[in-house]
């Protein structure tokens, strides 16, 4: 996936006590997510492609993204 980038976003990992700072659309919502998925993780995983066909923007994504983590409880 290209990436797009926006402001960035630490989060936790699924290792304990590690961190990553996300600044733009890329693998962690499909590859890295470190709890079950949710919808608003799908929802932002759908927003994070529609980014790369330009129908929402990036700063969309990225808060699609930050509601993700939260209903997820990971560590902002």
């Amino acid at each position: 996936m290209r990436k797009y980038p926006f402001r960035a976003i630490t989060v936790a990992t699924k290792e304990v006590g590690r961190y990553r700072t996300i600044t733009s659309v890329g693998e962690f919502l499909a590859h890295e997510w470190p709890t079950e998925k949710g919808p608003t993780h799908l929802k932002a995983h759908i927003a994070c492609l529609d980014v790369a066909e330009s129908a929402v923007g990036i700063s969309a994504a990225r808060d699609a993204f930050i509601d993700a983590v939260k209903e997820s409880d990971i560590y902002v």
